[in-house]
């Protein structure tokens, strides 16, 4: 009884987690596409990423989708770290070698990346979206107007242009992203029981275009900023 309880409670933070991970998979494309205006890539391309920042901070629908992709975020990441032990508990150390010949590069190091992509968050919130909150005041180089909210286009550009670092580890966060959505992208639906010997192997061809693509895309801006 214990262990059929153990077994439908770890199927279920499976799913969950499967279902969080889905949610923000399609966050990215819009994350991404607005954060592409920071690059001249049409006209009036500053006013465009301003107009959607301000929309963004100040739309009340936006607010309530902001708390659901923080919640998100935060279900994401405890289940995942809950899912990861639980595994190195199951597994026996003969296991545990035996296995890494059976899985993939992605699959063994989810744990790994998520962590790097964890502390790039944290770096990534402290910049942007606890300034936008009124917690942490915007660096003071950047010199940018108050409220700091309406002016997240400068203070991006500041960052990408003058801070190499923030740029370097903006770069290997979204390689190591990159990784972490290869796996997590066909994984999640196996999860949600989308498995099919003839229509995975498109779900994983999917999910590595999507990685390449999403992660490239980001991985674009500070390249931009440091060549230009």
């Amino acid at each position: 009884m214990n262990n059929k309880g153990f077994h439908l409670s770890s199927i279920t933070q499976k799913t969950v987690l499967a279902i969080a991970g889905l949610f923000l998979i399609l966050f990215l494309i819009v994350h991404l596409g607005i954060n592409l205006f920071l690059m001249p890539i049409t006209e009036g391309h500053a006013e465009i990423f301003a107009e959607a920042a301000h929309f963004m901070s100040t739309n009340p629908v936006v607010k309530v989708f902001e708390v659901v992709l923080m919640a998100a975020f935060l279900v994401h990441i405890v289940l995942g770290i809950i899912i990861q032990v639980q595994n190195w508990k199951a597994r026996g150390q003969r296991y545990t070698v035996y296995g890494k010949s059976e899985t993939t590069f992605g699959s063994r190091f989810m744990i790994h990346t998520g962590i790097v992509i964890f502390i790039f968050l944290v770096l990534h919130f402290i910049h942007f979206y606890f300034v936008k909150l009124g917690v942490v005041e915007p660096m003071a180089a950047a010199n940018v107007p108050q409220p700091a909210e309406e002016h997240f286009y400068e203070l991006a550009v500041y960052l990408f242009t003058n801070e190499i670092i923030y740029s370097v580890v903006y770069i290997v966060a979204f390689v190591f992203l990159a990784v972490h959505l290869n796996h997590a992208f066909q994984s999640a639906f196996q999860t949600l029981g989308l498995n099919h010997p003839s229509y995975t192997p498109v779900i994983k061809t999917i999910g590595t275009i999507y990685a390449l693509v999403v992660c490239l895309g980001f991985i674009s801006i500070p390249v931009y900023f440091l060549v230009a």
